[in-house]
């Protein structure tokens, strides 16, 4: 795709490393929203570049075609940048649409690594964002069970996140989400920097539930 001068002049300032997330929000906000020049950025390939595409593309012209081609092209990336690009993607557009919100829950079994981790990780958004929790969780927890185990780690992290916001705001299901962590030990041995909840299944649930007694 040949580029605008725009896009260069933008894929230029953000080129080099250690960029702030801040700086890319703040642009943003001034370009508000201009899929075309979204699209531009996004074909240079390049990390921050591809964040700020996120955040002035038009969510209505995200069809399905297209979002498969972005969950392709994220798996690109190393696994810290993937999950930011992933995670930016779901909060930035797939959850303020409501064909994409419905788009979303047909992912569970979906190819994609990328785009099962956001069906994971939007059923986890579901919980922690405050609203009552969907009926789901039962089905949810049968799926963790059969399958968390084996998944791929960018999908493994929201699979057991979504477990560990089952437990923390729906008690009858505490239990079964607590004997699962252990079942399983993931991230039992994970070192955490202060202040910051583990994702252990057992102890963020202890963790979280005690902030909100």
């Amino acid at each position: 795709m040949p580029l605008s001068p725009r896009a260069k002049k933008l894929i230029s300032e953000f080129a080099g490393e250690n960029i702030k997330l801040g700086d890319i929000k703040a642009r943003g906000k001034e370009i508000k929203k201009d899929h075309a020049l979204g699209m531009e950025l996004w074909s240079s390939g390049e990390y921050y570049p591809r964040l700020l595409a996120i955040l002035v593309f038009d969510n209505k012209l995200l069809s399905a075609e297209v979002v498969d081609q972005l969950a392709a092209e994220i798996l690109e990336h190393d696994s810290e940048e993937l999950s930011q690009l992933a995670d930016w993607l779901l909060a930035n557009q797939l959850s303020k649409d409501k064909k994409l919100v419905a788009l979303m829950t047909t992912w569970e079994q979906n190819p994609s690594p990328i785009l099962r981790r956001l069906f994971w990780y939007h059923q986890a958004r579901l919980r922690w964002v405050g609203q009552t929790p969907p009926g789901n969780s039962a089905e949810l927890l049968d799926s963790l069970e059969k399958n968390l185990a084996k998944e791929k780690p960018e999908v493994q992290w929201a699979m057991n996140f979504c477990a560990c916001q089952i437990g923390v705001h729906e008690p009858k299901h505490r239990a079964r989400c607590i004997k699962l962590g252990k079942k399983l030990g993931l991230y039992k041995d994970d070192h955490v920097a202060k202040n910051c909840t583990p994702s252990y299944l057992p102890e963020f649930i202890r963790i979280e539930v005690a902030k909100r007694a």
